[in-house]
């Protein structure tokens, strides 16, 4: 980030809808959350920002909460960058609220809890208003089951059975897929059709939600047994678990940051 005495740490909590972009985090040659963000801050300002996300979510994901960091000006107001910024980004880009954070804030590193949200449509035909919001399953689904299976992946595991391997360390060591889920439960929303899933947890690896998701929904479908899940955590392999929910049902909704509680690695 920019630093120097005309400059101050920044946090902006950014709503978006993700099927606009190819993700949130910057890639060149395609449209990107933080890209849009990035180039309307520089027009603003004349100069290069760089910006830092609590998560990095995937193209077609959506967020509530995603909370961005970055050096501004020090002459700037941050709420009022967030009106100019909404007006400039929207309609598919809100930047909710702006303030100054403690010099050494990260939206990413200062994160203790990320919190998100699944939306299935479970009917035999779908719904045209909610189709880029939502999973469509027309089969029925035993929410009673998935919610079994939803226990058993509270606490801290190993979450390979559900995450794309990633790359190794720079040393070269593989990288840990331990990670600790605060809640996990699903539920009936209204209209009834609408099932959510809502999980909690200290960070996640990369496509986990939607791992679960999937895996879940095909215990709901009888695919497996709410038992498997456990079994399919203990294996550690993810040819073990279900299919990958698509992206578009998947909304990052809040992110914690409480002092007081252990972090792990963040997405």
């Amino acid at each position: 980030m920019t630093t120097g005495s005309d400059f101050r740490r920044a946090r902006f909590v950014v709503s978006y809808r993700g099927t606009a972009f190819r993700g949130a985090a910057e890639s060149p040659g395609v449209r990107t959350v933080i890209g849009d963000l990035r180039a309307a801050c520089e027009q603003i300002f004349g100069t290069p920002i760089e910006l830092t996300l609590a998560g990095r979510t995937d193209a077609g994901v959506h967020a509530i909460g995603q909370v961005v960091s970055c050096d501004i000006p020090s002459s700037a107001d941050p709420n009022d960058l967030a009106h100019r910024l909404s007006r400039m980004c929207g309609p598919d880009i809100a930047v909710r609220s702006g303030e100054w954070a403690e010099a050494d804030f990260s939206a990413r590193f200062s994160a203790s809890s990320r919190s998100y949200r699944y939306h299935v449509w479970n009917s035999l035909s779908g719904n045209p208003l909610l189709g880029d919001l939502t999973w469509h399953v027309p089969r029925p689904l035993d929410i009673g089951h998935m919610n079994e299976a939803a226990g058993a992946v509270i606490g801290q595991h190993d979450f390979s059975s559900f995450c794309r391997a990633p790359d190794p360390a720079p040393d070269g060591s593989p990288m840990s897929l331990v990670r600790t889920v605060l809640s996990a439960e699903w539920n009936t929303a209204n209209p009834e059709q609408l099932l959510t899933f809502d999980i909690t947890g200290l960070a996640f690896c990369h496509q986990m939600v939607r791992s679960l998701v999937g895996t879940m929904v095909d215990v709901g479908l009888g695919r497996f047994q709410p038992s498997d899940m456990a079994e399919i955590l203990e294996a550690k392999d993810r040819q073990q678990a279900g299919r990958v929910a698509p992206p578009q049902g998947l909304v990052l909704m809040n992110v914690g940051y409480d002092k007081t509680s252990p972090r792990d690695s963040a997405q």
